[in-house]
């Protein structure tokens, strides 16, 4: 055969076998990341930027990990439905997902709550280990499916403050007739001693306070908190707040659109969850110091509650949970699970942690630090 007849061919046998590899490469990569659009619910206002931020990180995660083919558009609370909708919008199909606390929906079932946070319960660390490690995540989407929704864990405040008065609050007396804004179904706890709760979303918080229409409002911490600017309209503020010691944001799916995932896009879904979930709580960890410095300046008077208040709420929050562990299956399975871990999880917590924690906010107060 001719030398240069022989190369003429092999090279463009070459670039014909690189064309075909590359032609069927193509459908290969597509099949492996289908493209999927979906539209995100959240139930906070975008000038919540750690809370809302949350649902845009986990989106951005996603999109990176996926060439840009898994795309989840964030809305904030309003632009689709209101902000204590989300839930309920998921669940209907008007949105695939949203990010959300489980425990707004607590009136339909005091089981949402137990997802998120109640009354005297686990920290941010506590929840976590219980959600990752204890079968949480597991228990709670048992509940979940009658809801036709998937969720997973994305975000976490830490505990939180124990809220924001317009009068000092010193005794169990001070509390009757106090109408607080209050999440969850620790009103239902607060109710036993007076309180008249009030469920309002954020956004609404401030103009309900300005104009007296609450006395009381409970959101986040300092950093949210100033933002919306609480401290100029009731300026004594309390922690902790014993109703949220470690509350997780939830990301909720339509679990019809969730099983419709491949393998690849749930894993990946769980991961970016997982790693908003983390960052939420990271970042509070980060913004809160400097902001409630900047609350104290700004004419915020900090205020423990009082021991009474605290073992009062305590021994009422345990009644609560009598009488709905003796009424809802579903409450008191998950419960017992979530009881079963704090107390082992308290008994680890004051061993290292806690004289370590304490060790060194006494070398702080001492301006050694």
């Amino acid at each position: 055969m001719d030398r240069r007849s022989f190369i003429r061919k092999a090279g463009v046998t070459g670039v014909g076998a690189a064309a075909a590899a590359a032609t069927l490469a193509a459908p290969a990569i597509a099949q492996s990341n289908p493209k999927v659009t979906w539209r995100l619910a959240s139930s906070f206002p975008k000038s919540l930027d750690t809370i809302y931020g949350g649902a845009e990180v986990f989106s951005k995660m996603l999109s990176e990990a996926t060439d840009g083919n898994f795309q989840i558009q964030v809305f904030a609370a309003g632009e689709l439905v209101p902000g204590l909708q989300a839930a309920d919008a998921t669940t209907a199909g008007t949105v695939e997902a949203c990010h959300t606390v489980a425990y707004y929906y607590w009136g339909k079932d005091p089981t949402w709550a137990l997802g998120a946070a109640v009354p005297f319960s686990l920290n941010a660390r506590g929840m976590n280990a219980w959600h990752y490690h204890g079968g949480g995540i597991d228990l709670f989407n048992e509940f979940l499916a009658t809801q036709g929704l998937f969720g997973l864990p994305g975000g976490n405040t830490g505990v939180q403050m124990g809220g924001w008065f317009r009068k000092e609050i010193n005794t169990v007396a001070d509390l009757s007739g106090l109408k607080m804004r209050i999440g969850g179904f620790a009103g239902k706890v607060v109710q036993k001693l007076g309180v008249v709760p009030q469920q309002i979303a954020g956004g609404d918080i401030y103009p309900a306070l300005e104009k007296g229409t609450i006395d009381a409002a409970e959101w986040v911490g300092p950093y949210d908190d100033e933002k919306l600017g609480f401290y100029k309209v009731a300026p004594y503020y309390y922690y902790p707040g014993w109703w949220e010691g470690g509350p997780t944001v939830h990301l909720m799916f339509n679990k019809a659109k969730y099983d419709e995932l491949s393998p690849a896009y749930k894993s990946l879904l769980r991961t970016a969850a997982q790693a908003a979930d983390a960052n939420m709580l990271q970042k509070y960890d980060y913004l809160n110091p400097a902001a409630v410095k900047r609350l104290v300046a700004g004419g915020a008077k900090l205020r423990p509650f009082s021991q009474e208040i605290m073992a009062a709420c305590f021994e009422k929050a345990n009644e609560v949970y009598a009488e709905m562990e003796a009424s809802n299956a579903p409450f008191k399975k998950i419960w017992e699970s979530i009881k079963g871990f704090r107390k082992e999880h308290y008994l680890w917590a004051q061993v290292a942690e806690y004289n370590y924690d304490t060790f060194m906010m006494v070398q702080q107060r001492n301006g050694k630090l």
